[in-house]
């Protein structure tokens, strides 16, 4: 991008301003920043539970402790492992430091990291997408939080005057922006977007594992489209 813009992203680096890092270096800072962000966020999430538990004497008890927690592991526990991979082609490594940092990956993160790609006609995977996705989450984030800190001043009040039809529809928000993706990347690759809706329909009436019919439904679709640009390239 021009000067407009103030960032320039190639194949090999980054530029911004009158600075220029290679993407190496680029990875370098986001490994060093996203770890000790998250690092401190971890040991602020601690800090409450502490506080109540050994300050004010509420602890409840390590039975109760370590019953909860497995009782959440085992419901919730797979989910750890497989959304890091699961997201991490559409985030790129710095932008998925900065959606499990932020939160709300699926419903906020993903879509607008890919809505960002689309907008400047990156190609999924590639250093150039990995930036404006990157630039996509940082900018939905800040926007998210400005919004929850209104939410939290005036949630109340919202609630008051939001009516109960709209209250209703909110509930179909995260099937929209799934749907939403699921159209902007089928323009591109129709044959794709096909087999990606079939295979996500077996998956979610098939009797499969709730907690895993994500990361199958990917899984699947991956194989199906490596195994269907195999049979293109042959023919070709």
């Amino acid at each position: 991008m021009a000067h407009a813009n103030q960032a320039e992203v190639t194949t090999t680096s980054v530029e911004v301003g009158s600075q220029s890092i290679s993407m190496e270096e680029f990875h370098s800072k986001s490994d060093f920043w996203g770890r000790l962000t998250l690092w401190m966020l971890i040991i602020m999430s601690f800090v409450p539970p502490v506080y109540f538990s050994f300050v004010l004497g509420y602890h409840p008890g390590w039975g109760a402790i370590i019953g909860g927690l497995i009782g959440y592991a085992a419901f919730i526990g797979i989910m750890w492992f497989l959304e890091p991979i699961t997201y991490y082609p559409v985030l790129g490594k710095s932008g998925t430091y900065i959606a499990f940092l932020t939160g709300n990956i699926a419903n906020m993160c993903l879509p607008c990291s890919a809505a960002a790609q689309e907008s400047i006609g990156a190609e999924p995977g590639t250093k150039k997408a990995e930036i404006a996705g990157t630039l996509g989450i940082a900018i939905a984030s800040l926007t998210n939080i400005i919004v929850i800190i209104a939410v939290v001043l005036g949630g109340s009040y919202i609630l008051t005057i939001i009516p109960q039809s709209i209250q209703d529809a909110l509930k179909y928000i995260l099937p929209a922006i799934y749907g939403g993706v699921l159209g902007q990347f089928s323009l591109k690759k129709p044959l794709y977007g096909l087999v990606a809706f079939v295979i996500g329909l077996a998956v979610f009436f098939s009797p499969i594992f709730s907690l895993i019919k994500i990361v199958v439904c990917v899984g699947l679709t991956i194989t199906v489209v490596l195994f269907l640009e195999k049979l293109r390239s042959k023919t070709d």
